[in-house]
Protein backbone atom coordinates (compact mmCIF):
# COMPACT_ATOMS: atom_id res chain seq x y z
CA UNK A 1 0.00 0.00 0.00
CA UNK A 2 1.28 3.41 -0.85
CA UNK A 3 2.20 5.72 2.01
CA UNK A 4 -0.68 8.02 1.05
CA UNK A 5 -3.17 8.45 -1.76
CA UNK A 6 -0.96 11.18 -3.24
CA UNK A 7 2.21 9.10 -3.02
CA UNK A 8 2.45 6.29 -5.54
CA UNK A 9 6.17 5.55 -5.50
CA UNK A 10 6.81 2.01 -4.26
CA UNK A 11 10.24 2.94 -2.90
CA UNK A 12 8.81 5.88 -0.98
CA UNK A 13 6.06 3.60 0.33
CA UNK A 14 8.77 1.63 2.14
CA UNK A 15 10.61 4.69 3.44
CA UNK A 16 9.40 8.22 4.11
CA UNK A 17 12.57 10.26 4.65
CA UNK A 18 10.65 13.43 5.53
CA UNK A 19 8.65 11.62 8.20
CA UNK A 20 11.74 9.96 9.67
CA UNK A 21 13.67 13.25 9.80
CA UNK A 22 10.83 14.98 11.63
CA UNK A 23 10.45 12.20 14.20
CA UNK A 24 11.79 12.18 17.74
CA UNK A 25 14.66 9.87 18.64
CA UNK A 26 12.60 6.81 19.59
CA UNK A 27 10.22 7.03 16.61
CA UNK A 28 13.06 7.73 14.17
CA UNK A 29 14.86 4.59 15.29
CA UNK A 30 11.71 2.45 15.06
CA UNK A 31 10.70 3.78 11.65
CA UNK A 32 14.18 3.41 10.18
CA UNK A 33 14.45 -0.19 11.40
CA UNK A 34 10.97 -0.98 10.02
CA UNK A 35 11.85 0.54 6.67
CA UNK A 36 14.91 -1.69 6.49
CA UNK A 37 12.80 -4.75 7.37
CA UNK A 38 10.28 -3.92 4.69
CA UNK A 39 12.92 -3.37 2.01
CA UNK A 40 14.73 -6.59 2.93
CA UNK A 41 11.54 -8.66 2.85
CA UNK A 42 9.98 -7.06 -0.22
CA UNK A 43 6.26 -6.76 -0.79
CA UNK A 44 4.17 -9.95 -0.55
CA UNK A 45 3.64 -12.06 -3.66
CA UNK A 46 0.97 -14.57 -4.57
CA UNK A 47 3.56 -17.35 -4.44
CA UNK A 48 4.17 -16.70 -0.72
CA UNK A 49 2.73 -19.55 1.34
CA UNK A 50 0.39 -17.42 3.45
CA UNK A 51 -0.82 -15.35 0.51
CA UNK A 52 -1.80 -18.17 -1.84
CA UNK A 53 -5.50 -17.85 -0.98
CA UNK A 54 -5.62 -14.04 -1.03
CA UNK A 55 -4.16 -11.88 -3.75
CA UNK A 56 -1.94 -9.16 -2.25
CA UNK A 57 -2.20 -6.97 -5.37
CA UNK A 58 -4.93 -4.74 -3.97
CA UNK A 59 -2.78 -3.89 -0.97
CA UNK A 60 0.47 -3.17 -2.82
CA UNK A 61 -0.50 -1.54 -6.11
CA UNK A 62 -0.34 2.23 -6.14
CA UNK A 63 -3.66 3.07 -7.72
CA UNK A 64 -6.91 1.59 -6.47
CA UNK A 65 -10.17 3.43 -7.06
CA UNK A 66 -12.79 2.66 -4.45
CA UNK A 67 -15.97 4.37 -3.37
CA UNK A 68 -16.73 3.03 0.07
CA UNK A 69 -19.96 3.68 1.92
CA UNK A 70 -20.38 3.48 5.68
CA UNK A 71 -23.05 1.83 7.73
CA UNK A 72 -24.05 3.22 11.10
CA UNK A 73 -21.64 1.14 13.12
CA UNK A 74 -21.25 3.90 15.71
CA UNK A 75 -24.81 3.20 16.79
CA UNK A 76 -24.07 -0.41 17.72
CA UNK A 77 -22.83 0.55 21.18
CA UNK A 78 -24.86 3.73 21.63
CA UNK A 79 -26.39 2.45 24.87
CA UNK A 80 -22.97 2.01 26.47
CA UNK A 81 -20.88 4.63 28.19
CA UNK A 82 -17.57 4.78 26.35
CA UNK A 83 -14.53 7.03 25.99
CA UNK A 84 -14.89 8.06 22.35
CA UNK A 85 -11.96 8.81 20.03
CA UNK A 86 -12.91 9.77 16.47
CA UNK A 87 -10.86 9.50 13.30
CA UNK A 88 -11.75 11.15 10.01
CA UNK A 89 -9.88 10.18 6.85
CA UNK A 90 -7.14 8.61 8.93
CA UNK A 91 -6.59 11.47 11.38
CA UNK A 92 -7.65 11.91 14.99
CA UNK A 93 -10.15 14.76 15.04
CA UNK A 94 -9.54 16.34 18.41
CA UNK A 95 -6.28 17.95 19.49
CA UNK A 96 -7.32 17.30 23.10
CA UNK A 97 -8.10 13.62 23.51
CA UNK A 98 -10.64 12.58 26.16
CA UNK A 99 -9.41 11.58 29.59
CA UNK A 100 -10.18 8.50 31.63
CA UNK A 101 -9.12 7.26 35.02
CA UNK A 102 -6.17 4.86 35.05
CA UNK A 103 -5.12 5.50 31.44
CA UNK A 104 -3.60 8.16 29.24
CA UNK A 105 -4.56 8.71 25.62
CA UNK A 106 -2.22 10.32 23.11
CA UNK A 107 -1.97 10.52 19.36
CA UNK A 108 0.93 8.93 17.51
CA UNK A 109 1.40 12.23 15.68
CA UNK A 110 2.21 14.06 18.92
CA UNK A 111 4.03 11.24 20.73
CA UNK A 112 6.35 10.53 17.80
CA UNK A 113 7.75 14.07 17.93
CA UNK A 114 9.22 13.46 21.40
CA UNK A 115 12.68 12.05 22.03
CA UNK A 116 11.52 9.91 24.96
CA UNK A 117 8.22 8.08 25.27
CA UNK A 118 6.89 4.89 26.88
CA UNK A 119 5.91 3.57 23.43
CA UNK A 120 9.57 3.15 22.43
CA UNK A 121 9.55 -0.31 24.05
CA UNK A 122 6.49 -1.40 22.06
CA UNK A 123 6.15 0.56 18.80
CA UNK A 124 7.66 -1.60 16.07
CA UNK A 125 9.11 -4.03 18.62
CA UNK A 126 6.15 -6.42 18.67
CA UNK A 127 5.72 -6.08 14.91
CA UNK A 128 9.41 -6.96 14.43
CA UNK A 129 9.04 -10.01 16.69
CA UNK A 130 6.04 -11.07 14.61
CA UNK A 131 8.14 -11.20 11.42
CA UNK A 132 9.50 -14.61 12.48
CA UNK A 133 8.99 -17.24 11.21
CA UNK A 134 6.63 -15.62 8.66
CA UNK A 135 7.52 -12.27 7.12
CA UNK A 136 4.77 -9.66 7.24
CA UNK A 137 6.28 -6.86 5.22
CA UNK A 138 3.12 -4.77 4.93
CA UNK A 139 3.07 -4.51 8.72
CA UNK A 140 6.68 -3.28 8.59
CA UNK A 141 5.65 -0.73 5.95
CA UNK A 142 2.95 0.46 8.33
CA UNK A 143 5.45 0.92 11.19
CA UNK A 144 7.76 2.83 8.87
CA UNK A 145 5.27 5.31 7.44
CA UNK A 146 2.27 5.53 9.80
CA UNK A 147 1.65 9.11 10.90
CA UNK A 148 -1.43 8.61 13.04
CA UNK A 149 -2.81 6.25 15.66
CA UNK A 150 -3.88 6.04 19.29
CA UNK A 151 -1.34 5.49 22.06
CA UNK A 152 -3.00 4.09 25.16
CA UNK A 153 -1.13 3.57 28.44
CA UNK A 154 -3.29 1.64 30.93
CA UNK A 155 -2.23 1.64 34.58
CA UNK A 156 -5.34 0.27 36.30
CA UNK A 157 -8.88 -0.99 35.69
CA UNK A 158 -10.52 1.35 33.16
CA UNK A 159 -14.25 1.42 33.84
CA UNK A 160 -15.57 2.43 30.39
CA UNK A 161 -14.41 0.95 27.08
CA UNK A 162 -12.13 3.06 24.88
CA UNK A 163 -14.08 3.42 21.63
CA UNK A 164 -12.33 4.28 18.37
CA UNK A 165 -14.81 5.28 15.67
CA UNK A 166 -13.49 6.06 12.20
CA UNK A 167 -15.20 7.79 9.30
CA UNK A 168 -13.98 8.39 5.78
CA UNK A 169 -14.92 10.42 2.75
CA UNK A 170 -14.81 7.09 0.95
CA UNK A 171 -11.86 7.45 -1.42
CA UNK A 172 -8.84 7.82 0.85
CA UNK A 173 -5.97 5.52 1.80
CA UNK A 174 -5.29 5.25 5.52
CA UNK A 175 -2.30 3.89 7.43
CA UNK A 176 -3.01 3.64 11.17
CA UNK A 177 -0.78 2.36 13.97
CA UNK A 178 -2.26 1.96 17.47
CA UNK A 179 -0.19 1.02 20.52
CA UNK A 180 -1.53 -0.19 23.86
CA UNK A 181 0.39 -0.90 27.04
CA UNK A 182 -1.51 -2.70 29.80
CA UNK A 183 0.36 -2.59 33.11
CA UNK A 184 0.49 -5.45 35.62
CA UNK A 185 -2.99 -6.06 37.02
CA UNK A 186 -4.61 -3.43 34.79
CA UNK A 187 -7.63 -3.98 32.53
CA UNK A 188 -9.12 -2.23 29.51
CA UNK A 189 -11.61 -2.84 26.70
CA UNK A 190 -10.98 -1.41 23.24
CA UNK A 191 -13.80 -1.09 20.69
CA UNK A 192 -13.21 -0.26 17.03
CA UNK A 193 -16.01 0.67 14.64
CA UNK A 194 -16.27 2.38 11.26
CA UNK A 195 -13.51 2.52 8.69
CA UNK A 196 -10.40 4.65 8.40
CA UNK A 197 -10.42 4.80 4.59
CA UNK A 198 -11.51 3.09 1.42
CA UNK A 199 -8.20 1.22 1.59
CA UNK A 200 -6.65 0.73 5.02
CA UNK A 201 -3.49 -0.77 6.44
CA UNK A 202 -3.70 -0.85 10.24
CA UNK A 203 -1.46 -2.24 12.98
CA UNK A 204 -2.38 -2.74 16.63
CA UNK A 205 0.45 -3.58 19.04
CA UNK A 206 -0.60 -4.70 22.53
CA UNK A 207 1.72 -5.43 25.46
CA UNK A 208 -0.15 -7.07 28.35
CA UNK A 209 1.97 -7.31 31.49
CA UNK A 210 1.61 -9.97 34.19
CA UNK A 211 -1.95 -10.23 35.44
CA UNK A 212 -3.26 -7.67 32.95
CA UNK A 213 -6.47 -8.09 30.98
CA UNK A 214 -7.12 -6.77 27.47
CA UNK A 215 -10.46 -7.08 25.65
CA UNK A 216 -10.88 -6.07 22.01
CA UNK A 217 -14.06 -5.87 19.94
CA UNK A 218 -14.24 -4.49 16.42
CA UNK A 219 -16.92 -4.22 13.79
CA UNK A 220 -15.82 -4.03 10.16
CA UNK A 221 -18.51 -2.88 7.75
CA UNK A 222 -18.91 -0.67 4.72
CA UNK A 223 -19.35 -1.87 1.18
CA UNK A 224 -16.65 -1.35 -1.42
CA UNK A 225 -13.41 -1.23 0.60
CA UNK A 226 -10.11 -3.05 1.08
CA UNK A 227 -8.92 -3.62 4.62
CA UNK A 228 -5.67 -5.12 5.92
CA UNK A 229 -5.25 -5.36 9.70
CA UNK A 230 -2.48 -6.70 11.92
CA UNK A 231 -2.56 -7.40 15.64
CA UNK A 232 0.71 -8.12 17.43
CA UNK A 233 0.42 -9.11 21.07
CA UNK A 234 2.78 -10.02 23.90
CA UNK A 235 1.06 -11.63 26.88
CA UNK A 236 2.66 -11.99 30.30
CA UNK A 237 2.09 -14.41 33.19
CA UNK A 238 -1.52 -14.91 34.28
CA UNK A 239 -2.57 -12.28 31.73
CA UNK A 240 -5.59 -12.39 29.43
CA UNK A 241 -5.96 -11.26 25.82
CA UNK A 242 -9.30 -11.51 24.01
CA UNK A 243 -10.17 -10.21 20.56
CA UNK A 244 -13.43 -10.58 18.60
CA UNK A 245 -14.15 -9.26 15.10
CA UNK A 246 -17.45 -9.02 13.25
CA UNK A 247 -17.15 -8.41 9.50
CA UNK A 248 -20.27 -7.62 7.50
CA UNK A 249 -19.23 -6.03 4.24
CA UNK A 250 -16.28 -5.00 2.12
CA UNK A 251 -14.70 -6.34 -1.03
CA UNK A 252 -11.45 -7.58 0.49
CA UNK A 253 -10.55 -8.05 4.14
CA UNK A 254 -7.48 -9.70 5.64
CA UNK A 255 -7.14 -9.81 9.41
CA UNK A 256 -3.79 -11.05 10.72
CA UNK A 257 -3.21 -11.79 14.40
CA UNK A 258 0.20 -12.77 15.82
CA UNK A 259 0.34 -13.48 19.55
CA UNK A 260 3.12 -14.62 21.87
CA UNK A 261 2.30 -16.18 25.25
CA UNK A 262 5.48 -15.51 27.20
CA UNK A 263 4.33 -15.92 30.82
CA UNK A 264 3.00 -18.97 32.66
CA UNK A 265 -0.78 -19.37 33.04
CA UNK A 266 -1.60 -16.85 30.31
CA UNK A 267 -4.73 -17.17 28.18
CA UNK A 268 -5.76 -15.78 24.80
CA UNK A 269 -8.85 -15.94 22.64
CA UNK A 270 -9.10 -14.81 19.03
CA UNK A 271 -12.56 -15.12 17.51
CA UNK A 272 -14.46 -13.82 14.54
CA UNK A 273 -17.71 -14.00 12.61
CA UNK A 274 -18.29 -12.76 9.09
CA UNK A 275 -21.19 -12.41 6.68
CA UNK A 276 -20.15 -12.45 3.05
CA UNK A 277 -22.31 -11.74 0.03
CA UNK A 278 -21.28 -11.56 -3.62
CA UNK A 279 -17.96 -9.90 -4.37
CA UNK A 280 -16.57 -10.56 -0.91
CA UNK A 281 -13.23 -12.07 0.09
CA UNK A 282 -12.44 -12.48 3.79
CA UNK A 283 -9.19 -13.88 5.19
CA UNK A 284 -8.37 -14.61 8.84
CA UNK A 285 -4.71 -15.50 9.37
CA UNK A 286 -3.70 -16.30 12.97
CA UNK A 287 -0.35 -17.37 14.46
CA UNK A 288 -0.21 -18.12 18.19
CA UNK A 289 3.06 -19.08 19.89
CA UNK A 290 3.07 -20.83 23.27
CA UNK A 291 6.38 -20.18 25.01
CA UNK A 292 5.41 -20.70 28.67
CA UNK A 293 3.85 -23.32 30.93
CA UNK A 294 0.13 -23.98 31.45
CA UNK A 295 -1.18 -21.50 28.89
CA UNK A 296 -4.47 -21.63 27.01
CA UNK A 297 -5.34 -20.36 23.53
CA UNK A 298 -8.60 -20.44 21.61
CA UNK A 299 -9.30 -19.68 17.96
CA UNK A 300 -13.00 -19.68 17.01
CA UNK A 301 -14.02 -18.50 13.53
CA UNK A 302 -17.39 -18.73 11.79
CA UNK A 303 -18.07 -17.55 8.25
CA UNK A 304 -21.43 -17.33 6.47
CA UNK A 305 -21.03 -17.03 2.69
CA UNK A 306 -23.37 -16.70 -0.28
CA UNK A 307 -23.57 -15.52 -3.89
CA UNK A 308 -19.97 -16.47 -4.67
CA UNK A 309 -18.35 -15.03 -1.53
CA UNK A 310 -14.99 -16.47 -0.47
CA UNK A 311 -13.79 -17.13 3.07
CA UNK A 312 -10.23 -18.04 4.11
CA UNK A 313 -8.87 -19.26 7.44
CA UNK A 314 -5.19 -19.87 8.12
CA UNK A 315 -4.52 -20.64 11.76
CA UNK A 316 -1.42 -21.98 13.47
CA UNK A 317 -0.57 -23.01 17.01
CA UNK A 318 3.15 -23.26 17.72
CA UNK A 319 4.11 -24.91 21.02
CA UNK A 320 7.78 -24.43 21.84
CA UNK A 321 9.91 -26.87 23.78
CA UNK A 322 9.28 -26.43 27.48
CA UNK A 323 5.76 -25.03 27.01
CA UNK A 324 4.23 -27.96 28.89
CA UNK A 325 0.55 -28.25 29.82
CA UNK A 326 -0.46 -26.14 26.84
CA UNK A 327 -4.16 -26.18 25.97
CA UNK A 328 -4.67 -25.06 22.38
CA UNK A 329 -8.08 -25.09 20.71
CA UNK A 330 -8.81 -24.11 17.12
CA UNK A 331 -12.05 -24.35 15.15
CA UNK A 332 -12.95 -22.80 11.80
CA UNK A 333 -16.32 -23.42 10.19
CA UNK A 334 -18.24 -22.05 7.26
CA UNK A 335 -21.90 -22.04 6.33
CA UNK A 336 -22.30 -21.97 2.55
CA UNK A 337 -25.72 -20.71 1.51
CA UNK A 338 -25.27 -21.63 -2.16
CA UNK A 339 -23.06 -23.71 -4.46
CA UNK A 340 -21.05 -20.73 -5.73
CA UNK A 341 -19.38 -19.73 -2.46
CA UNK A 342 -16.20 -21.32 -1.15
CA UNK A 343 -14.27 -21.71 2.08
CA UNK A 344 -10.51 -22.32 2.10
CA UNK A 345 -8.91 -23.51 5.34
CA UNK A 346 -5.34 -24.21 6.40
CA UNK A 347 -5.22 -25.21 10.09
CA UNK A 348 -1.79 -26.05 11.54
CA UNK A 349 -0.25 -27.44 14.71
CA UNK A 350 3.51 -27.42 15.37
CA UNK A 351 4.35 -28.94 18.75
CA UNK A 352 7.70 -29.42 20.47
CA UNK A 353 6.43 -30.30 23.97
CA UNK A 354 4.99 -33.64 25.07
CA UNK A 355 2.46 -32.69 27.78
CA UNK A 356 -0.09 -30.75 25.74
CA UNK A 357 -3.72 -30.87 24.67
CA UNK A 358 -4.05 -29.25 21.24
CA UNK A 359 -6.79 -29.72 18.69
CA UNK A 360 -7.98 -28.19 15.45
CA UNK A 361 -10.98 -28.74 13.28
CA UNK A 362 -12.47 -27.26 10.15
CA UNK A 363 -15.85 -27.94 8.58
CA UNK A 364 -17.89 -26.53 5.74
CA UNK A 365 -21.48 -27.24 4.88
CA UNK A 366 -24.94 -26.03 3.96
CA UNK A 367 -27.95 -25.13 6.09
CA UNK A 368 -29.27 -28.10 8.06
CA UNK A 369 -32.24 -29.21 5.94
CA UNK A 370 -34.04 -30.82 8.88
CA UNK A 371 -33.69 -27.75 11.07
CA UNK A 372 -34.91 -25.54 8.21
CA UNK A 373 -37.89 -27.85 7.61
CA UNK A 374 -38.71 -27.81 11.35
CA UNK A 375 -38.83 -24.01 11.47
CA UNK A 376 -40.82 -23.69 8.24
CA UNK A 377 -43.32 -26.35 9.35
CA UNK A 378 -44.09 -24.10 12.32
CA UNK A 379 -44.87 -21.10 10.17
CA UNK A 380 -41.48 -19.36 10.10
CA UNK A 381 -40.84 -17.81 6.64
CA UNK A 382 -37.85 -19.30 4.85
CA UNK A 383 -35.72 -16.13 4.92
CA UNK A 384 -36.32 -15.66 8.62
CA UNK A 385 -35.60 -19.33 9.28
CA UNK A 386 -32.27 -19.04 7.47
CA UNK A 387 -31.43 -15.97 9.56
CA UNK A 388 -32.21 -17.81 12.80
CA UNK A 389 -30.01 -20.74 11.82
CA UNK A 390 -27.26 -18.32 10.80
CA UNK A 391 -27.36 -16.64 14.21
CA UNK A 392 -27.22 -20.02 15.89
CA UNK A 393 -24.21 -20.93 13.75
CA UNK A 394 -22.13 -17.87 14.69
CA UNK A 395 -23.15 -17.91 18.36
CA UNK A 396 -20.05 -19.86 19.46
CA UNK A 397 -17.79 -17.07 18.22
CA UNK A 398 -19.85 -14.32 19.88
CA UNK A 399 -19.75 -16.24 23.16
CA UNK A 400 -16.00 -15.57 23.31
CA UNK A 401 -16.84 -11.98 24.34
CA UNK A 402 -16.67 -11.67 28.13
CA UNK A 403 -18.93 -8.63 28.52
CA UNK A 404 -22.53 -9.87 28.16
CA UNK A 405 -23.83 -6.40 27.27
CA UNK A 406 -21.32 -5.89 24.46
CA UNK A 407 -22.00 -9.43 23.21
CA UNK A 408 -25.72 -8.62 23.09
CA UNK A 409 -24.99 -5.43 21.15
CA UNK A 410 -23.07 -7.48 18.59
CA UNK A 411 -25.90 -10.01 18.36
CA UNK A 412 -28.50 -7.26 17.91
CA UNK A 413 -26.42 -5.63 15.17
CA UNK A 414 -25.97 -8.96 13.43
CA UNK A 415 -29.71 -9.62 13.60
CA UNK A 416 -30.44 -6.20 12.11
CA UNK A 417 -27.86 -6.74 9.36
CA UNK A 418 -29.39 -10.08 8.41
CA UNK A 419 -32.89 -8.62 8.38
CA UNK A 420 -31.76 -5.79 6.09
CA UNK A 421 -30.48 -8.34 3.60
Amino acid sequence: MAASSQNTSSSRALRDAQLIDSSGAWAKQARTAASERAQAAGLPQRRDEYWKYTRPDAFVQADVTLQSSLRKSLEIFHQRTTVLVTFEDGKIQSSALPSAAHCTLESLASASSLDLHWARDIYGRLEAAGQTPVQRSLAAVNTAVAREGLMLNVTGAVAAPIHIHATSSGQTDAIIHNVIQVAAGAEVTLIETGQYGARTNSVLEVDVADGGRFHHIRVQDGDERHLLTHIFGKIGAEATFKSFTLTAGGQLTRNECVLQLLGDDASVSVAGACLGDGRFHHDDTVFITHDAVNCESRQVFKKVLRNGAVGVFQGKILVKAGAQKTDGYQISQSLLLDDDSQFLAKPELEIYADDVACSHGSTSGAIDAQALFYLRSRGVPEAQAVDLLTLSFVAEAIEEIDDANLAQDILDHLTETLSAR
